[in-house]
């Protein structure tokens, strides 16, 4: 199995890199899936979910739980349990062997029995507040100041989130074969030559 992590800085389009990569070399993709496996497993509601594996919000979501609807903060021990449940459906993936492509979720430190090539994508902050811009909903409306909060905000839930996991080393460069400044470039334009480092990788490293 030829696998692929991406860690990325909210804003920085690692997302769209991840999935561009995936489609460019044939591989399968998750991101959101994820958190929909996570969701249904543990019977919480998907927007919660979402805000506390993807942002590191423990407030502010409504949840559910025994199809019951209530907001608050959910439990310690709870969040735990969340976060055990999208390890277990990561190893899973793993488990099956197809080629695939993981953005997010510390994959890089849960499957590292795997070997997988490992990328993180970052940018300057200008350019992540651009890009939030370009991808915001319609009639969003946030200033600068907002958008970079948020920015931090994601960041900062990341970062607690990998600290949790592995003990640290999110967007430290020791933590990964390859990191990405997307600053000012266009991700479309930036995935054949990321593709061709990731073939170069596997076929040095695959048996």
């Amino acid at each position: 199995m030829k696998l692929i992590t991406v860690g990325r800085e909210f804003g920085s389009g690692g997302r769209e890199l991840g999935k561009r990569l995936a489609d460019t070399l044939g591989f399968a993709y998750y991101d959101r899936e994820l958190i929909s496996a996570v969701a249904e497993k543990s019977e919480l509601d998907e927007q919660y979910v979402a805000g506390l594996l993807e942002q590191g919000r423990v407030t502010g979501y409504p949840f559910t739980i025994r199809r019951t609807f209530s907001y608050g903060r959910m439990p310690q021990q709870n969040t735990m349990k969340v976060l055990i449940m999208q390890e277990k459906i990561i190893k899973e993936l793993a488990a099956v062997g197809n080629n695939c492509v993981i953005v997010g979720r510390s994959a890089d430190v849960l499957l590292r029995e795997y070997h997988p090539l490992t990328l993180f994508v970052h940018a300057e902050m200008k350019s992540k507040v651009q890009r939030c811009r370009e991808r915001a909903m319609e009639g969003e409306r946030l200033t600068d100041r907002e958008i970079i909060h948020r920015i931090k905000q994601v960041d900062a839930g990341r970062a607690k989130h990998r600290e949790l996991i592995a003990g640290g080393g999110w967007g430290c460069k020791e933590s990964y074969h390859l990191c990405i400044n997307t600053s000012g470039l266009s991700i479309r334009q930036l995935i054949p030559p990321i593709a061709e480092y990731a073939q170069f990788w596997f076929r040095r490293t695959t048996p």
